[in-house]
C-alpha cells in the first residue's frame, strides 16, 4: 500500500487479495505494475495456487520481529516453485519492519542465508518509513525483465527466428 498510495497502514487487515496498479520508470524503461497482494495465511493457502499461476515475480515478505513469518516463508516459495514448475521464477525475499530494530527477531544473515539457498535477492524494508521500498519494486521489475529474455545457451531458442 505505501509503495502504490504513500500511504502506511498501521492496523494490517490481511484480505484474501487486494490489487494494486502503479506505473514506474526502471532503468529508463516504463513498466507498468499490477500487484495483488494476498494474504500469507493458511486460511487463504489454497487461493494461492491460481494467484501463482497467473504471477510473473513475487515479494516474498516477512517480519523481522517475528520469528514464526521467517518459518512460514519457506512454503511460500516451494509452493511458487511447485505451481510454476521451474525454478527460474523472479523471487525476491524481503524482511519487513526494519524500522523496528529494537524488536528484531529475525537477524539479517538468517535472512541473507535463506535468500541465497535460494539463489534470489534480498532486501530489509520498512514499509513505515518507506525505506527501500521504492528500490524493492524497481528490483523485481529488473529481474522479470532479466526472466523473460531467452536463454543464450539454449539451442532450442537459439536457433529460432520468429517472423
Amino acid at each position: 500500500v505505501q509503495f502504490v498510495t504513500g500511504t502506511f497502514i498501521e492496523k494490517y487487515d490481511p484480505t484474501i487479495e487486494d490489487f494494486y496498479r502503479k506505473e514506474i520508470e526502471v532503468d529508463c524503461s516504463p513498466s507498468v505494475l499490477e500487484i495483488l497482494d494476498t494474504a500469507g495465511t493458511e486460511q487463504f493457502a489454497s487461493m494461492r495456487d491460481l494467484y501463482i499461476k497467473n504471477g510473473q515475480g513475487f515479494i516474498l515478505v516477512y517480519s523481522l520481529v517475528n520469528q514464526q513469518s521467517f518459518q512460514d516463508i519457506r512454503p511460500m516459495r516451494d509452493q511458487i516453485i511447485r505451481v510454476k514448475r521451474y525454478e527460474k521464477v523472479p523471487v525476491i525475499l524481503v524482511g519487513n519492519k526494519v524500522d523496528l530494530e529494537s524488536e528484531r527477531e529475525v537477524s539479517s544473515s538468517e535472512g541473507r542465508a535463506l535468500a541465497e539457498e535460494w539463489g534470489c535477492p534480498f532486501m530489509e524494508t520498512s514499509a513505515k518509513s518507506k525505506t527501500m521500498v521504492d528500490e524493492l519494486f524497481a528490483e523485481i521489475v529488473r529481474q522479470m525483465n532479466y526472466a523473460s529474455q531467452p536463454d543464450k545457451d539454449d539451442p532450442c531458442c537459439s536457433a529460432c527466428n520468429i517472423q
